[in-house]
């Protein structure tokens, strides 16, 4: 399956783009040659605006992998503002902290280690802004723990909603049947869900957004 969107589209967005932050090129150059997944760069722009937009003072991620996200979320939140990551990979967890650092926004920065469906239902204080991007067998029952963690008129931000073309195809390879299965289970879920007003963009892999009612 290909991309989303034409291949020329995304050229010509990405001329455009102005990104001067070395640590994040950085980061998407470590992840494109180790094969790290990360939020794609147009995606991460999105969640970016949404951000700034927002101004959530408590943000939680779910799935941190080498920080990337979280260190673009860490730069546009307010003085106040703080992150909570959970991660469940030891090597990436190493990695992470090691990114935190460097990124001078350590003390907006709390990760949690772990299994976010052990470490969700032990967080007391609920959030303004959630960012979805862990393993996908388990996004049905993190959407519960999340709608369950969501301040009201909250934001959930879910990636990978499209997964790689194979959700809205009528031909899965059989590597990805039982992933594009959950995916699709997620998104009518998702999208039926009684407390958000949700809706999936085709933006990256699929970006699904939702507001808390």
């Amino acid at each position: 399956m290909g991309e989303i969107i034409y291949e020329n589209q995304l050229a010509y967005i990405s001329s455009l783009r102005h990104e001067t932050n070395e640590l994040i090129l950085e980061l998407e150059a470590f992840a494109k040659e180790k094969r790290v997944p990360i939020l794609d760069w147009l995606s991460a722009e999105l969640l970016v605006n949404l951000i700034v937009s927002h101004k959530p003072k408590r943000v939680l991620e779910i799935g941190t992998a080498i920080g990337y996200s979280t260190i673009k979320i860490a730069s546009y939140l307010s003085k106040r503002g703080n992150i909570h990551t959970i991660e469940k990979s030891s090597d990436n967890i190493l990695i992470a902290n090691e990114n935190f650092q460097k990124s001078g926004l350590i003390e907006k920065i709390r990760l949690y280690e772990g299994d976010a469906l052990s470490i969700m239902p032990q967080l007391k204080k609920k959030y303004d802004f959630i960012f979805l991007d862990a393993d996908k067998e388990d996004y049905e029952e993190l959407l519960d723990y999340s709608i369950m963690l969501l301040n009201k008129r909250g934001i959930l931000f879910v990636d990978n909603l499209l997964w790689h073309g194979h959700a809205a195809a009528q031909r899965v390879p059989p590597a990805y049947k039982n992933s594009t299965e959950q995916i699709r289970k997620f998104n009518k879920k998702f999208m039926q869900h009684p407390k958000l007003k949700s809706s999936i963009l085709p933006v990256g892999d699929g970006i699904g957004l939702g507001v808390r009612l």
